[in-house]
């Protein structure tokens, strides 16, 4: 028994190792941010975006999911994708906005948080096809993405043609964390998530292979794709879910006539 315990604690090392990488990355970026080094401190919010993909997968090779990996997944995650693009976007510009510019670059961290702590209570196993709102990492590359694609180092400020985006960017994704907009999961890099979803998994591949072409220039434009994507589904949905309940009435009032006569 001993030996398997051994063998069951070296495994979850590995995922573990990984999730603080991530939470380090986060703190990076907080630190850039404070430099006012925005392009580091949205990289480093990329980069641990990639480290928080990595402690899944290797959770799921190892076979070590439990809970503390999860509880240590999302401390981390509110750190780099909450308190990090927070910082950013309100040393980048939101200051300058006073009360209302400090209150829209919290809602980042603040509705991150929520977003996560909903996660939490609603998990039942540890692989999901699908999830419910915005998730915490794609909000935050977005961000970062945005400043990627707008920030002018020569300058040291954003593009001022997007510049006034950038507090609307930020609300509009603080409520989407929270919202019950589905958005699909990553697929899984096996032949059993292939087979499952090998439209989902093409989209992915070829996504991923524009963001390394543009060298990260196109993340912005995909992860918008991406969230417009699910709203759009979204509104599709709830006609659909208005329209059904008339189409059932129908059919029960010919089913009631039919058996009257």
């Amino acid at each position: 028994m001993s030996r398997k315990r051994n063998l069951h604690i070296s495994r979850a090392v590995i995922p573990s190792f990984f999730t603080i990488l991530n939470m380090f990355s986060g703190f990076m970026s907080i630190l850039s941010s404070a430099n006012k080094d925005y392009l580091s401190a949205a990289w480093l919010i990329v980069l641990a975006a990639i480290f928080d993909s990595l402690d899944g997968m290797m959770a799921r090779l190892t076979k070590s999911s439990s809970e503390f990996g999860v509880e240590l997944d999302s401390l981390s995650d509110l750190v780099s994708f909450g308190v990090a693009p927070s910082f950013m976007v309100y040393q980048l510009g939101l200051r300058s906005l006073g009360p209302l510019g400090t209150l829209s670059s919290a809602m980042i961290m603040v509705f991150g948080g929520l977003r996560l702590a909903r996660f939490n209570v609603q998990l039942v196993g540890f692989d999901k096809s699908f999830f419910k709102g915005l998730p915490i990492p794609s909000s935050a590359i977005t961000i970062s993405s945005f400043v990627l694609l707008f920030y002018d180092s020569s300058l040291g400020m954003l593009n001022q043609n997007a510049a006034p985006f950038l507090p609307v960017l930020a609300v509009a994704l603080s409520l989407l964390m929270v919202s019950t907009v589905r958005y699909d999961t990553i697929p899984k890099l096996s032949k059993k998530g292939l087979r499952a979803h090998p439209l989902k998994f093409l989209v992915f591949l070829v996504g991923l292979v524009i963001a390394i072409v543009t060298l990260g220039k196109a993340l912005f434009w995909l992860f918008l794709l991406y969230i417009v994507g699910g709203l759009i589904r979204w509104v599709i949905e709830h006609i659909r879910a208005i329209v059904t309940p008339h189409k059932r009435e129908e059919e029960e009032d010919v089913e009631l006539s039919s058996f009257d006569i």
